[in-house]
């Protein structure tokens, strides 16, 4: 794992490079997610099958947080200037979450640039419902705890985990973290810069944006139940059968888990061997 940035759009970007000797894949996590998060695909086998560049989007992780600049279009801005620095000129693309709607908004705005494009739990459309599910992480983000150990087992108390824990879920929550001068542990993100981003979401027609992409596309979608208790799936599955009558080649696999848990651990098997297929294959 190699620490980059790049200067890009007016702002400093970070990613992180997973060498490998197959096709470069650039991913794109979710909406309060940094670029640790793929760290279980990783482990899975992503790379070295794949190099991968697991980049923390704007407001992000160790990226640049500018007060204003969170809509679509700015953080597709933020990956083409990347694209261009590494002189990158088509690339295969994947995201998770916020970060699979960016992939299809790249994808149908900018078809020059993607060869193929991975959707990892995001349906093109965004659901009222969704904010509800989410809750709990995004309140996460004000969350001050007095040490790591106790913002952890606040962390691990979330909905979406019930018992369950993964090491690599855990260093990715250790990468979100800031420790104050007081000792003190908190998220990284600014809550307020995040919602800029949630609210982003809202102004693009998901539906018509779907129907302009010509790359192929694979589908990940996890079934298990996600959020408070009595909440289904994220994704469900007659949400992802609509995102696929708009696209023209698509690919749909079906996850073990949850939203997150499927992103680790044996889910992450799963999800880094179909990624691997669907890249390297024609």
């Amino acid at each position: 794992m190699i620490d980059h940035f790049i200067d890009t759009n007016g702002i400093r970007l970070h990613y992180v490079e997973h060498p490998g000797d197959g096709p470069t894949l650039l991913l794109f996590p979710g909406l309060n997610a940094n670029a640790v998060f793929f760290q279980g695909l990783v482990r899975e086998g992503l790379s070295p099958a794949l190099r991968a560049l697991a980049v923390d989007l704007r407001g992000r992780g160790l990226s640049d947080a500018p007060d204003a600049g969170y809509t679509m279009a700015d953080h597709a801005a933020d990956i083409l200037g990347m694209l261009d620095g590494l002189e990158i000129e088509r690339a295969v693309i994947a995201g998770h979450s916020f970060g699979g709607l960016l992939t299809y908004f790249l994808a149908a705005n900018h078809p020059d640039r993607v060869d193929k494009a991975v959707v990892m739990d995001a349906p093109a459309e965004v659901n009222p419902t969704v904010i509800e599910q989410i809750g709990p992480a995004l309140q996460r983000l004000r969350l001050v705890s007095p040490s790591w150990d106790e913002y952890l087992a606040n962390v691990k108390a979330m909905p979406y985990y019930e018992g369950w824990w993964d090491l690599d879920l855990e260093a990715y929550y250790r990468a979100d973290v800031r420790v104050n001068d007081d000792g003190t542990v908190q998220s990284r993100l600014d809550p307020d810069k995040i919602q800029q981003a949630l609210d982003g979401t809202t102004r693009v027609d998901w539906s018509s944006l779907a129907q302009l992409i010509d790359a192929p596309v694979l589908m990940l979608r996890a079934t298990a139940p996600f959020g408070p208790p009595g909440y289904p799936s994220l994704v469900s599955a007659e949400e992802v059968q609509r995102t696929m009558r708009k696209l023209r080649f698509v690919r749909l696999v079906e996850l073990p888990g949850n939203h997150i848990t499927s992103m680790f651990g044996v889910s992450a098997r799963v999800a880094a061997q179909a990624i691997i297929d669907f890249v390297g294959g024609d």
